[in-house]
């Protein structure tokens, strides 16, 4: 058990910061301060991963899940909904970033416990605010256990809906880790919604992203942070609809 944050969740917040310094405006998602948690040091863009040119595929894919999950948030907000849960949520800054949600949402962080005391600890040497409904959960995804029970101890109303988001996580587990994950959601309240993302297998990438994938998975194996699950996107919508979900889209 690591007391640091996964190399995967600093690529992640470093490649946010990327999008803003290197490419053209208008941002599809404006995120600086996950640069300033992972404190990478000033020459953080000359790290191989940050290369801009290297790997667009990756760094789009990370900045459009952020902006869907962000915008489905808002549109669910504008219906009532005032709980968010971000499984998985590494250096997610979404609680700091986005005040004039975050003041009237509970935000259920959930992700491993030493990276999240580490992020803990992070935030306040910055000064970053904590909204008074923002709750830290530690949960280990493999370890077996419910992410559900974990959140519904930490406060989350089991009959109020609410948005889950699963970014980049999947990646990560297994498949069965996967599917106990899709069925606890299946127990939220009726209005409720679960985005997550997925990998497609290395045959179904076009040719061009495939090399860059093929490299990005040598490179997390490297890192000892290996890719782990695939799917085709009717393989997650069967999943999703044998967890018991009643509207599945891809």
């Amino acid at each position: 058990m690591t007391s640091e944050p996964s190399s995967t969740a600093v690529r992640t917040a470093l490649w946010r910061a990327l999008h803003l310094h290197h490419d053209a405006p208008p941002a599809v998602f404006e995120d600086d301060l996950g640069l300033r948690l992972a404190d990478p040091g000033d020459d953080w863009r000359q790290r191989p991963d940050m290369d801009p040119d290297d790997n667009p595929f990756a760094r789009a894919a990370v900045i459009t899940r952020a902006r869907f999950a962000e915008d489905l948030v808002a549109e669910e907000y504008g219906r009532g909904v005032r709980q968010y849960v971000i499984l998985g949520a590494g250096l997610d800054t979404f609680a700091q970033r986005r005040t004039e949600l975050a003041a009237s949402l509970d935000i259920f962080e959930v992700d491993a416990p030493g990276p999240q005391s580490w992020k803990r600890r992070r935030l306040a040497e910055l000064g970053l605010g904590l909204p008074a409904g923002l709750r830290f959960v530690p949960y280990d995804f493999e370890a077996g256990g419910s992410w559900w029970d974990a959140v519904v101890g930490a406060g989350l109303d089991a009959g109020r809906p609410a948005v889950v988001a699963s970014l980049g996580v999947s990646t990560y587990l297994g498949r069965d880790a996967i599917v106990a994950m899709l069925r606890q959601g299946a127990a939220l309240a009726p209005g409720s919604t679960f985005a997550t993302t997925f990998q497609l297998p290395l045959a179904m990438v076009e040719p061009g992203p495939r090399e860059l994938r093929a490299r990005v998975e040598e490179a997390a194996r490297a890192f000892g942070t290996p890719f782990t699950s695939f799917f085709a996107p009717e393989e997650i919508l069967a999943l999703a609809r044998d967890a018991g979900y009643r509207t599945v889209e891809h």
